[in-house]
């Protein structure tokens, strides 16, 4: 991957809809280079997909609560099998497996501490092999960012 590679991919985090013509002048390419460039980067899996960010408080989803995971060891739950199990909660917008003191961080979106109330009852407390959990509320985010991309 090289400097316009780079300089592409940056373009398209930045706006992921624009056309192949505006893109190609933004990185100083003529237009068929530069969609070959991209098509290149979409086969070798660099560029997984395109996705639109959603203004989740417009959705009635107003509260992101950061949750930190515990397994219980002991019943010989696997840790994929659970990360599975909450990932398929629609209000999951991220589950990671991490080291040290927990075994997995997750962010959901709920409506209020109501919302993530009914969460916890009806859908993260019914997963079988959680030991406990620890739950910090967003107040307001800085930076959004699907992915880091280094110059």
């Amino acid at each position: 991957m090289d400097r316009l590679d780079r300089r592409i991919l940056k373009e398209l985090q930045a706006d992921g809809r624009q056309s192949n013509v505006q893109l190609a002048e933004k990185v100083g390419l003529s237009p068929s280079p530069c969609w070959q460039r991209v098509r290149r980067l979409e086969a070798d899996g660099v560029i997984k997909g395109y996705t639109v960010l959603l203004d989740q408080a417009a959705l009635g989803q107003s509260e992101t609560v950061l949750i930190e995971i515990s397994l219980d060891r002991h019943q010989g739950y696997q840790l994929e099998t659970v990360c599975e199990q909450i990932a398929a909660f629609p209000e999951v917008l991220e589950v990671h497996i991490t080291s040290g003191e927990f075994d997995c961080f997750i962010k959901v979106a709920c409506d209020g501490t109501s919302g993530y109330e009914a969460f916890l009852k009806h859908k993260l407390y019914t997963v079988q092999g959680i030991r406990s959990s620890r739950s910090l509320f967003s107040l307001r985010c800085f930076k959004q960012a699907q992915n880091a991309l280094i110059d």
